[in-house]
């Protein structure tokens, strides 16, 4: 039964952009850049059928167009106990619209609604005992972070071990969104 979710790579430059930043937390677990990712939707644990009847269903989302989206400032997740460093994504209309169009996939396969809100964001570190004060003196510091405006071209349906979070991650399938017409 594999563990899936959907989400967006990274370019190799934004993502070693990113792994310039690790340090100065007590307690973080920096994520490896080759497992940075944003995530559209969790799937979770499904039998081997439903996974294969998501990867084809995903296939309806690629009629979508390519669009541009960069990232901009920092996070946490847990705001008395923080247990998640994420980079923000800049407001996107169609990265909106993309993860709306894989939470109506995944609910017309029968699965249940995401309850959490979709937050578009980059984890770079989990958190486990950091110091509340280091980790605002860290978001502090690299809060003004933007990377350049990079390319959503395609999108990946990942697999994930049964782990605390973090990879290493691997790549089901890669769906090629439209090309705009030159």
């Amino acid at each position: 039964m594999p563990r899936l979710f959907t989400g967006v790579e990274l370019p190799p430059d934004v993502g070693q952009d990113l792994a310039i930043m690790k340090g100065g937390i007590e307690g973080a677990r920096w994520i490896d850049p080759d497992n940075y990712h944003l995530t559209l939707r969790f799937i979770g644990d499904i039998p081997d059928r439903a996974a294969d009847e998501l990867t084809g269903e995903l296939q309806r989302v690629v009629a979508m167009p390519a669009f541009n989206i960069a990232l901009a400032g920092m996070g946490v997740f847990g705001t008395r106990k923080p247990h998640s460093l994420y980079v923000k994504v800049e407001e996107s209309p169609d990265l909106r619209r993309l993860q709306a169009m894989h939470e109506r996939v995944c609910q017309s396969l029968g699965m249940a609604p995401e309850q959490r809100k979709f937050i578009p964001h980059v984890t770079i570190a989990r958190l486990r005992g950091a110091i509340p004060r280091q980790v605002q003196a860290y978001v502090s510091a690299h809060n003004l972070y933007r990377s350049r405006v990079f390319d959503v071209s395609q999108f990946v349906l990942f697999s994930a071990r049964s782990s605390r979070g973090g990879g290493p991650y691997g790549r089901e399938e890669v769906y090629p969104l439209e090309r705009a017409a030159m």
